[in-house]
């Protein structure tokens, strides 16, 4: 319980004039007052579903399935010894630690599996759960353009789609609302989870509602306002917007809807989510939309609304002043021979629907289907770097273990649990009775958790500064 928690008496009394009348006060109270059950998503670029409920049951984790995501789950696991996040499988990425009703943007906006989106936009990315989530759904073809506002933030971005093995994203560092002017019907699918007063987080959050008020709420909904009329320029025609928020107010969902629906006319049609999963219709809205108060599926607070594009419409005039692309797309040749050094040295094998790019002495992977983007919008990051060119030839990256190589490449090192430990610790180790030479994919188990390189019998470790830990490890 949390009992130090505080509900303001004027969002008790919104609540009140907005509560579905299948619903009560005193239950959206108590489920306020409720801690949230912890719940994870399979990351499936990494492991599938079977092979991970495999795992969670040697290890003594109870799943619970999340009715509305195929890969998520809420979980009892004990972690008075080691918190979950920096368990073996969490820092292989082989899952990703996130709140049930979160999964649900993704899930709707991935509703109709006869639909393929090779340009996806998630316009407010940060920490990166959607964004993963989106990436291994896409599984890791077409392009994911992953933006966040907040410079700060792009780092935990970066680091969690690192981690995840994703190689499909351009992240991009701007107020949301450029896309519509920049990257007009860029995309065949835009998602905004979008800033929000977060009225739906107390359950994590006990200081969520500490300055909240109306007039707060109103300020929000006007940015909302704004970043959806971008976020639906940036549409292609045909295409789906999902639009989403962690708060319950009316202003900042449903009338921030048909804010778009009354700008655009026609263009704008609402999608069901009845279908979404069994029992959707608990929070089923009059448009469609889903309006879910904590008490329902004993989640947070959360709204989605699914939206199709039938029609072009105006996009704002801007005058773009990039300077020169810093990369160079690699000839054939040099893709040829990049190609033959890597199968030489760790027997992996590039993406065909991915190009390299070069800049200065180093060597990128970027999605084919970003190059129409490239001189479109400044992308902060692109793709994955997979070396750094030396007189002798390739310095191979430790992305080009965690997105490309399997873990059954013959040039492998599989190290002890004190020496995985060591490993995420950023520390070289010296695996019992091996040695080599050149660059190496270290596996802990099957799991390919990095690259180092052998000198002698010591494996110098390359694992990225962000992703490196300090304690309390498997």
């Amino acid at each position: 319980m949390h009992s130090n928690i505080s509900l303001p008496e004027a969002f008790l009394s919104t609540m009140a004039e907005i509560l579905p009348s299948s619903l009560n006060m005193d239950d959206f109270i108590a489920a306020c007052q409720r801690p949230l059950r912890k719940s994870i998503r399979v990351n499936t670029l990494k492991i599938s579903v079977e092979a991970f409920l495999s795992r969670a049951k040697e290890k003594g984790w109870m799943l619970e399935a999340v009715p509305w995501c195929d890969t998520g789950f809420w979980i009892d696991a004990d972690e008075s010894d080691v918190p979950l996040g920096n368990t073996a499988e969490h820092m292989a990425g082989l899952f990703y630690i996130q709140e049930a009703s979160s999964m649900m943007p993704v899930s709707a906006l991935f509703m109709d599996a006869s639909e393929r989106f090779d340009a996806v936009l998630d316009m407010a990315a940060a920490p990166g759960s959607k964004t993963t989530q989106i990436a291994a759904l896409m599984n890791n073809a077409g392009i994911l353009v992953a933006n966040e506002f907040s410079a700060s933030r792009v780092k935990v971005l970066h680091a969690n789609i690192e981690r995840c093995g994703i190689r499909n994203t351009a992240l991009s560092n701007f107020d949301g609302r450029v896309f519509g002017g920049w990257l007009p019907e860029q995309f065949d699918a835009v998602l905004i989870d979008a800033p929000c007063s977060g009225e739906g987080t107390i359950r994590k959050d006990p200081d969520a509602m500490k300055n909240w008020s109306k007039a707060s709420v109103l300020s929000i909904a006007d940015t909302q306002k704004d970043l959806i009329e971008s976020a639906f320029q940036a549409l292609k025609v045909g295409g789906v917007l999902v639009y989403s928020t962690c708060t319950l107010s009316r202003e900042e969902n449903q009338q921030v809807c048909w804010h778009l629906k009354n700008t655009y006319g026609d263009a704008v049609s609402f999608e069901r989510l009845d279908d979404l999963f069994e029992h959707a219709d608990q929070a089923i809205t009059e448009e469609g939309f889903l309006h879910i108060f904590p008490q329902v599926y004993d989640c947070e607070g959360f709204f989605v609304a699914r939206i199709r594009k039938h029609a072009a419409v105006e996009t704002p005039a801007v005058k773009k002043r990039l300077g020169k692309f810093p990369f160079e797309k690699a000839s054939n040749k040099v893709r040829a021979e990049i190609e033959k050094q890597l199968d030489g040295a760790l027997s992996i094998h590039l993406p065909q629907n991915a190009d390299i790019w070069l800049r200065d002495n180093d060597v990128w992977l970027f999605p084919h289907a970003l190059e129409p983007m490239l001189g479109e919008l400044r992308f902060s990051r692109m793709g994955i770097k997979i070396a750094e060119t030396h007189k002798k030839g390739y310095r191979w990256q430790h992305q080009v273990a965690t997105t490309l190589a399997t873990g059954q490449e013959a040039n492998r090192v599989e190290l002890s649990i004190d020496d995985a430990r060591e490993w995420y610790m950023g520390r070289d180790v010296r695996p019992e009775g091996q040695s080599g030479q050149g660059e190496v994919i270290v596996c802990y188990g099957n799991d390919v958790i990095g690259l180092g390189k052998w000198v002698g019998n010591r494996v110098k470790n390359g694992l990225p500064r962000e992703l490196v830990r300090d304690k309390n490890l498997f």
